[in-house]
């Protein structure tokens, strides 16, 4: 019992120094699919919607596969524009669930970017949970180097989603998927529990792991 019980413990003293390893290696996936699926030549995403975006979600290695009701098929982080315009907040975290995600490739990972459109669908991002196609309205994104061939539902989305599986980019359909606030993510992240909501308001000082997520979409965003 005794030998049960200080195993116990380490594990659990542990468990901290895993989950910000654990957030830090998210970041950095998320960083990378961000700049890559940007970067992607004529079949990225338009640099004139990230220019108009409000807020970008990134879910790096979104899984597919036999999960149970209510299993979390992936983790992520996302950031909105800072009240004057000029820059992103520091990132929050989100998890994602459900839906039927339409274009997924076999049991692959893919990497999964969102740019919400306007204040609504900002307003959901921030709510603790809602629901693709549902509460907020979703399309598949168009892909190329400008926006001209948006289609009527595309440009009256709130939230335009994006997607990379084994080097093939695309539209991803995401109706019914659940967006969740991830709290024990925030907490790994920024050493405390605190809201999606004030990480938003963009005068949380943004953590040195979270810095080149935020850095990257700076520079993506900047672009002409």
């Amino acid at each position: 019992m005794k030998i049960f019980s200080v195993a116990l413990a380490a594990a659990l003293m542990a468990a901290p120094a895993f989950a910000q390893k654990d957030t830090a290696q998210r970041l950095t996936a998320a960083t990378e699919d961000l700049d890559a699926m940007m970067n992607a030549s004529d079949k990225g995403i338009p640099q004139d919607l990230l220019g108009r975006a409000t807020c970008v979600v990134v879910i790096p290695n979104l899984k597919k596969g036999g999960f149970i009701v209510g299993a979390e098929y992936g983790k992520g982080f996302f950031t909105c524009r800072k009240g004057s315009g000029v820059g992103w907040s520091a990132p929050g975290a989100v998890r994602i669930s459900g839906g039927k995600f339409g274009l997924l490739i076999g049991g692959a990972e893919t990497d999964v970017v969102m740019l919400v459109m306007n204040q609504s669908g900002m307003e959901h991002l921030l709510s603790d949970k809602f629901q693709l196609g549902g509460e907020a309205s979703a399309a598949a994104g168009p892909l190329g180097r400008d926006a001209s061939a948006m289609t009527d539902a595309e440009m009256h989305a709130e939230i335009l989603t994006y997607s990379r599986s084994r080097g093939i980019f695309g539209g991803l359909d995401l109706a019914g998927a659940a967006l969740t606030e991830d709290h024990d993510g925030n907490k790994a992240l920024y050493g405390h529990d605190i809201s999606n909501k004030e990480i938003a308001t963009g005068t949380v000082r943004t953590p040195a792991e979270a810095r080149p997520f935020v850095h990257t979409l700076d520079r993506l965003s900047s672009r002409k």
